[in-house]
């Protein structure tokens, strides 16, 4: 989670995997964990360290981005993390997620949502609305989604909301002032 007008978090990268052997062995699993939020007005957050299963690789989703061009840029990842208000998005990786958006380059002022494994993070609005998460990936289509990005920051308006799939949502400068929410525990969601 990052602080008020921050851009949403990508999620983690998704694979689906179908090709494993079926012999019985020992597999080494890694879980990567989600990236910090950004801690100044000018910072990023960072980007979640990858997981691995076997032979493959899920990147880790990319930290949001902030309003400054030097410091602030939101970072690529597994899904790209979404720009803080007048930032470009980041990318995400082929395959594995898709890309934030932009934020809002003039006033009212809100930040871009992260990207999610099925869609890219959403737009902020004219009214300062921060961007909704990308959706993630409906697992086996069974109405179980993972992998949603993160809301983008409303400065002048509301928070965005997570993308369905573990997305956290994010609040406003004009609120309450608090920091976003983070992506839900095991869901591979970004941070609001």
């Amino acid at each position: 989670i990052g602080q008020t007008g921050g851009g949403g978090g990508g999620a983690g990268g998704a694979l689906a995997i179908t090709s494993e052997s079926s012999v019985v062995q020992t597999y080494t699993v890694t879980i990567g964990s989600g990236g910090a939020g950004r801690s100044s007005s000018n910072g990023s957050g960072t980007s979640g360290s990858n997981s691995v299963f076997s032979s493959s690789t899920s990147i880790g989703g990319g930290g949001g981005g902030s309003h400054s061009s030097a410091s602030g840029l939101a970072r690529s990842g597994g899904s790209g993390g979404g720009g803080g208000q007048d930032i470009s998005g980041a990318s995400g990786t082929s395959g594995q997620g898709n890309s934030g958006a932009a934020g809002r380059g003039q006033s009212p002022w809100a930040a871009g949502g992260g990207g999610g494994k099925g869609a890219d993070g959403g737009n902020s609005d004219s009214s300062g609305n921060g961007g909704a998460g990308g959706v993630g990936l409906d697992w086996l289509s069974i109405g179980t989604y993972y992998a949603g990005g993160g809301g983008g920051g409303g400065v002048d308006g509301s928070g965005g909301l997570g993308g369905l799939g573990g997305g956290g949502r994010a609040n406003s400068s004009a609120g309450t002032g608090t920091d976003g929410s983070p992506g839900t525990a095991n869901t591979g969601g970004g941070g609001g």
